[in-house]
């Protein structure tokens, strides 16, 4: 009896600690380290596997005028999704459009990407010119680090064996 119960109290435990998400972050202009989007219809947030968290669910970098926004969802480990919008000659706030038709991710343009992996990718969304998408940064503060704003858009599986993936109410509030 003593085996089987700690064999399934840490089943239990790991089971219990996946935390349904069923509303996106604030929209706020602060540097909160959040990002959120709907994917397909349902809530999207950055989450670690059961209870532990890992410290690089959210990232950004600025490389001179470009920026590279991560965020990764690991709540249903081995399988796994993960955003990366990268934004290119970003000049303050406004409008930056994802609607260049490239292979592959590129550095050449702006984009938004999508991937579902269980440890090698299922599938692979990339934004178009035929699947466009639009990031409005509503505040790009230099002096103290803050990027935040909202995206959205629609992407083609570039593997061509998914349907089109959209994502709205996507929003972002971060440090770099």
């Amino acid at each position: 009896m003593k085996r089987i119960l700690l064999f399934c109290l840490p089943l239990i435990f790991f089971i219990s600690c996946k935390k349904e998400v069923d509303e996106l972050p604030a929209a706020t202009q602060t540097g909160a380290k959040t990002f959120g989007a709907k994917v397909g219809g349902s809530f999207w947030v950055p989450q670690g596997f059961g209870p532990f968290p890992a410290d690089n669910l959210l990232e950004v970098r600025r490389l001179g005028t470009n920026f590279y926004i991560n965020a990764r969802n690991f709540s249903s480990s081995p399988k796994e999704t993960e955003f990366e919008i990268f934004l290119k000659d970003v000049t303050g706030a406004g409008i930056y459009q994802l609607n260049t038709t490239m292979g592959n991710r590129s550095t050449a343009a702006s984009y938004g990407f999508y991937v579902k992996r269980n440890l090698t990718p299922i599938n692979e969304w990339l934004t178009s010119a035929t699947y466009p998408g639009i990031v409005h940064i509503s505040l790009l503060d230099t002096a103290n680090k803050i990027i935040a704003g909202t995206f959205q858009f629609n992407a083609i599986d570039i593997y061509g064996n998914g349907s089109p993936l959209t994502v709205t109410e996507g929003r972002f509030d971060l440090k770099y």
